[in-house]
């Protein structure tokens, strides 16, 4: 009997340990470049520009790396680093190509979409990539744009050999020389440079732009924020809308501290946001006033929780470090302000803002209440891995 016991708990054993090893497929380009000396300029720039997130974030993907020489070519263009990421987002495909594939496709000839194109930075299709098989059996890359030749006349980018590969995960391959395009090459604003009240409204958040510009003094700290490192939360038109009444009741403090709250003086792409939990402060923390929220992740979803009100994310307006800019589903009401739900949107499931508790400005809620109560933060899996085998252990000694 205890030795049907036994297998049984192999048994599971041997199925809880499939089931969480998926995790350990993920990849890392990072790691895999550094075994290589010759990218290490490459594998620089991809984590100063942040594609080395976007890469291991992505399940299927093609990189394909330059040596040294190469990237110094490049780099003796003295382009801004904005528009050196738009050139290395053209040497990342957003499908799988093995070495095996390159030398076997349909028809000698393909085109596929980089991650340029992905982005929507590109004009057109120019972000997208012509492979095709030569004479000789050599296989070359050429941007949409650009036909024999590189814009400066040297040859096309060729295939040199594969670096590493993960099927059909993540392959990495050396090319011969850089991917380019006039419009790749074409100079990107800083995003130092850019008028973040204006790109908010023009990406439907103008009612929260309009918010900012009519407070003394918010517009400012948010532009005087951005070299340092800015994330800033925007909630989108509608959620302004029916938030516009309660706002009304704040003082011209309490309006400043809640524009202020949804911004964050740190940088936090849409990867990092994805891959943390926990409180984070925010432009109006300051002494007593915690004025913070707690990040929460829902599979791809990234949730922004107060202690009244979840808003999650929605879309990406900007990503250049050091600013990113997203819009949310609703108003950031901080408990310093806020004490609960009014009656009349709580009828409507919460909506997208409740109302200010108290007189409408520095009203705490109950420290003991509502969301961000105290939590176990990761270690799920494991914790639950424990508990089950701890009881199947004890069924087969009993």
């Amino acid at each position: 009997m205890k030795v049907i016991r036994m297998s049984i708990l192999l048994s599971f054993i041997g199925l809880l340990l499939l089931a969480t090893a998926g995790s350990s497929d993920a990849h890392n380009i990072t790691h895999i470049l550094a075994k290589y000396p010759e990218f290490s300029t490459f594998n620089h720039y991809l984590t100063t520009t942040h594609l080395a997130a976007e890469i291991n974030r992505r399940r299927t993907i093609t990189v394909c790396a330059v040596d040294n020489s190469a990237m110094s070519e490049l780099l003796s263009g003295q382009y801004s680093l904005y528009t050196i990421k738009n050139i290395l987002r053209l040497h990342i495909f957003a499908d799988y190509f093995g070495s095996k594939k390159l030398h076997h496709i349909t028809k000698g000839s393909t085109t596929t979409s980089s991650l340029f194109q992905a982005t929507g930075d590109a004009s057109g299709t120019f972000g997208y990539v012509n492979i095709t098989v030569m004479k000789g059996g050599k296989v070359g890359f050429t941007p949409v744009v650009v036909t024999d030749t590189r814009p400066d006349g040297q040859p096309m980018a060729t295939f040199v050999k594969s670096v590493e590969e993960l099927p059909y995960n993540i392959s990495v391959i050396q090319i011969s020389h850089i991917l380019s395009s006039p419009d790749a090459e074409a100079p990107t604003a800083s995003p130092t440079d850019v008028n973040i009240t204006t790109l908010m409204a023009d990406q439907g958040c103008k009612s929260f732009s309009d918010l900012i510009m009519a407070q003394p003094g918010v517009g400012d700290t948010f532009a005087q924020s951005v070299e340092g490192g800015l994330t800033i939360f925007c909630p989108s038109d509608s959620a302004v809308k029916s938030f516009i009444p309660s706002y009304k009741n704040l003082t011209a403090a309490g309006k400043t501290s809640l524009l202020l709250y949804h911004g964050v003086p740190v940088y936090n792409s849409l990867v990092m946001l994805r891959s943390s939990k926990g409180l984070m402060n925010t432009l109006a923390t300051e002494g007593a006033g915690k004025y913070d929220f707690t990040v929460e992740n829902d599979g791809e979803d990234v949730k922004l929780q107060t202690k009244i009100v979840t808003a999650m994310i929605k879309e990406t307006l900007i990503d250049e470090d050091p600013l990113v800019v997203y819009k949310i589903d609703k108003v950031l009401l901080p408990k310093e302000l806020f004490k609960e739900l009014p009656a009349k949107l709580k009828s409507h499931g919460g909506a997208d803002a409740p109302g200010p508790g108290g007189d409408g400005d520095g009203v705490p809620a109950d420290e003991n209440s509502g969301n961000g109560g105290g939590r176990i933060v990761g270690g799920g899996g494991i914790m639950a891995l424990s508990l089950i085998l701890g009881v199947l252990l004890s069924v087969c000694i009993i």
